[in-house]
């Protein structure tokens, strides 16, 4: 009972911005549990589907990978029927890689969506907590002058004191945001070196696919002509 007296002592001794720093650690801890538990279901996902088509990619099995695909929710289970399906319609390499491209930062943006709040909360905490601090000596120099001088002394100290807790509380606040905010971009970028993998791995595929049919990556279909003597594409 010590302990929760004196952590309501501290808090009740902080001033009024306490109030505001306390919601910004409340609004930071609902955005760290539902990051963490998105990160944690989708890596776990991802994971799992690139350890069983990472090998067929390697091999240049575009249909066994495109099957392993088939019924998955990860995010690498969009980007391979994604690709694999403009690799069937015989996209050119340049073409593939840029929907490729916007197909990977489509996903990225999802992954670390609302990470960013938790650096700019840790950055609000620490402000409030030097504002209030800020406001609390103002309002102690102000009621120094209003006593006499035996009191100025110790009326000042323990003013400084209790408005010092608000920077303390703004920092207690603000740092374990700071390492939450780096836990889960490092986190993000396990799913990010997933979906670039992918996309390599289907260029290569791509490039291979082109080279068996005897077409050259980028290149459009020879044209002949007809009795009639238009062009016409020659089936390849």
């Amino acid at each position: 009972m010590e302990f929760f007296g004196g952590i309501l002592r501290f808090f009740q001794n902080g001033g009024i911005f306490m109030f505001p720093i306390a919601a910004t650690a409340a609004f930071g801890i609902a955005v760290t549990v539902e990051r963490w538990l998105y990160l944690k279901r989708t890596i776990a996902k991802n994971t799992a589907l690139w350890q069983r088509v990472a090998p067929q990619l390697i091999d240049g099995n575009l249909d066994g990978a495109d099957r392993s695909a088939q019924g998955s929710e990860a995010a690498l289970a969009g980007l391979l029927r994604y690709g694999i399906g403009r690799i069937r319609q015989g996209w050119p390499r340049d073409d593939l890689q840029r929907s490729l491209d916007g197909s990977v930062a489509d996903t990225i943006s999802m992954v670390e969506k609302r990470t960013h709040y938790l650096s700019m909360l840790a950055n609000v905490a620490t402000l409030l907590g030097l504002l209030g601090t800020i406001m609390g000596l103002v309002h102690a120099f102000a009621a120094v002058g209003q006593v006499s001088a035996a009191e100025k002394a110790g009326l000042l100290s323990s003013s400084i004191s209790e408005a010092l807790n608000c920077t303390a509380f703004g920092l207690l606040v603000a740092i374990p945001l700071m390492v939450v905010h780096s836990f889960l971009q490092s986190r993000s970028s396990e799913i990010v070196d997933i979906l670039d993998s992918a996309s390599s791995k289907l260029l290569d595929a791509a490039a291979e696919r082109s080279l068996s049919t005897g077409k050259v990556p980028g290149t459009a279909a020879p044209r002949a002509a007809d009795e009639s003597g238009a062009a016409t594409l020659v089936p390849a």
